[in-house]
């Protein structure tokens, strides 16, 4: 029997087996682990992504590949009562940059040319650049109603200027230049401290707004309904392909009350003087003409406004005040409300007579008749004719100063008179002895009572209050509410009732009758005119020259028209300075008229 003894080979072999008896299968095992490990890891962050975050992520991938690019609409038109235009859109040329079209290091340059055709300040375009954002797919309007020179450069300078569009844009035109300026308004650019309020939240830096008068009373009839493009961008933003347009919805056109013929009137009868005309139709309130100056024309805000033109603006006395909606003591017109106050209050009977005298006394003051005569025993219906001042002096003392400033309010003043251009509009002031001890310091007086009286002291009041108390009279004792909307509705839906009797309404009118027929205003009584019922005024403007005042309606048994004429610091008298204002407007209105 042979024996055979392992090599050392086998011994080494064999020894090695031992000590590695199941390691491979444990590697294999400890791999397979991990890769499951990370396979099961990576799985459920597929499956997260997918079936979870899905939908939330096409949505990103969507965003960052599809973009809308915004169109503004076309601005409503703004119409008279007739259809008339008085503010429409005409087609300019604007500039505008595309942010996203260039990468930011590009710009300066860009802008650098752009900044030289255009003589605008290269930082002026950066601001509005960096305003709205590199990122931006917006269009960022830089330049509007640019000249043909301009544009040509423009366009022969294209491949200079990348992301540098010529556009053609409707801007605002205003066909009669400056007439009913203070009505219409004007448009301008949107700025941030507006883009910042909640009430122009869907709005874009460039938009154009109204900021004034109608323009901003109607801004949300006018603006229309935004569209826009949905376009594809590739990874460094630029468009590819347009997968979709909406049509920008353009906005309502408005009609407004004013006539642009009695708007014409007017205008030429207030001439260059300081002041304002309003006329309205007495029954329903309805504006028919409203002329405020100095004014301005609103086209030069429709493109960039020169430093000429605004030096020109600046030089005159507050040209976008409009006065006709602004407070000044009304002098005499005011006697409709003392006289509607004595009657109603109880304190005088319908007929009652009074003296009148040169001057009263009081507390040891004089207060003067304006002729410092007087005018002999006159009832209220010749005291309204004569316009005499220790009437209603006698009035004024007898009822209280409580009384008559309750009824100062109930003809509306000390409010707003709820006309659509109420931002612009002044409450005007009707004063008590809370207020004057405030303000003044002092106590309620019988003495400012007796100012107040015929329209003194410190009451305030605008031009078209003034036309609101008028009206009273005019259209049989109701309050009405002037408005520049034309719409369906009837004249009742625009007035209530004062709840005045009868008889003082009857002597309102007689009053105001006597003032054509027989009193201080008899320069409108002509054969070629209908019966007129007015009344004028002169107030004290210390250390200035004097405010004048003249208000009308016409015919005076069925008015149509209703006219307050005022000249601020005119100097004169109502008579002599306000009524033949009125007089021309109503001889032009009344040029076919016949008995």
């Amino acid at each position: 029997m042979t024996l055979e003894f392992p090599s050392r080979f086998q011994l080494r072999l064999g020894k090695e087996s031992d000590r590695t008896v199941g390691k491979h299968f444990q590697a294999v095992v400890v791999m397979l682990a991990v890769t499951g490990v990370l396979f099961g890891a990576v799985g459920t962050r597929l499956a997260q992504l997918q079936l979870v975050e899905g939908p939330l992520n096409r949505q990103r991938a969507d965003t960052n590949r599809i973009r809308l690019v915004p169109k503004r609409p076309a601005r409503g038109a703004l119409l008279d009562r007739n259809g008339k235009i008085l503010a429409s859109s005409r087609l300019s040329h604007a500039i505008s940059i595309w942010p996203i079209a260039l990468p930011k290091s590009e710009w300066p340059t860009v802008i650098a040319r752009l900044s030289d055709i255009l003589k605008v300040p290269p930082e002026d375009i950066q601001q509005r650049l960096e305003q709205a954002g590199y990122e931006s797919i917006e269009a960022i309007t830089i330049a509007r109603g640019i000249s043909p020179a301009q544009a040509t450069a423009i366009a022969e300078f294209s491949q200079e200027l990348p992301g540098v569009r010529l556009e053609a844009e409707a801007v605002r035109n205003y066909p009669n230049g400056d007439l009913a300026a203070h009505v219409l308004g004007y448009t301008g650019e949107i700025t941030q401290e507006e883009l910042d309020s909640p009430k122009y939240a869907d709005y874009r830096l460039g938009d154009i707004i109204g900021q004034m008068g109608s323009e901003a009373a109607f801004e949300s009839m006018l603006q229309g309904e935004w569209g826009g493009q949905q376009v594809e961008v590739d990874s460094s933003g630029r468009v590819i392909s347009v997968l979709g347009d909406k049509p920008a919805v353009s906005g309502n056109d408005v009609q407004l009350t004013i006539d642009l013929e009695v708007q014409k009137l007017a205008e030429q009868a207030l001439g260059d003087r300081q002041g304002a005309i309003v006329a309205i139709e007495p029954k329903s309130g309805e504006i028919l003409a409203m002329v405020s100056r100095p004014a301005f024309d609103p086209n030069i805000f429709t493109t960039n406004i020169t430093d000429a033109q605004w030096a020109q603006l600046q030089g005159q006395r507050y040209p976008f005040v409009n006065r006709a909606l602004q407070g000044f003591p009304p002098a005499s017109t005011f006697k409709i409300v003392t006289t509607a106050a004595g009657i109603e209050s109880g304190a005088f009977a319908h007929e009652t007579i009074l003296p009148t005298y040169g001057a009263i006394t009081i507390g040891g003051i004089a207060f003067h008749d304006w002729n410092n005569v007087g005018f002999g025993p006159l009832g209220f219906r010749g005291a309204m004719a004569m316009s005499s001042d220790t009437f209603f002096y006698q009035v004024g003392r007898r009822i209280g100063g409580e009384t008559l400033i309750q009824w100062t309010r109930r003809f509306g003043f000390g409010s707003k008179t709820g006309i659509e251009l109420g931002a612009e509009e002044s409450p005007g002031l009707v004063p008590d002895d809370a207020w004057k001890r405030d303000v003044i310091g002092y106590q309620w007086f019988v003495g400012d009572t007796i100012n107040m009286s015929i329209g003194q002291g410190y009451l305030q009041t605008s031009p078209l209050q003034v036309a609101v108390m008028f009206a009273v009279p005019a259209n049989g004792g109701y309050m009405v509410t002037p408005h520049l909307l034309k719409d369906s509705r009837t004249p009742d839906d625009w007035r209530e009732p004062m709840g005045l009797q009868p008889e003082t309404v009857k002597i309102l009118q007689d009053g105001l009758r006597q003032v054509i027929s027989g009193g201080t205003a008899q320069a409108l009584n002509l054969p070629n005119l209908p019966p007129i019922a007015g009344k004028t005024g002169t107030a004290e403007a210390d250390p200035f020259e004097n405010h004048t005042w003249f208000g009308a309606y016409a015919p005076a048994d069925d008015p149509e028209i209703l006219i307050v004429a005022f000249g601020e610091n005119s100097g004169g008298g109502g008579g002599s300075v306000a009524a033949p204002m009125v007089k021309q407007m109503l001889e032009a209105y009344y040029k076919d008229w016949q008995k």
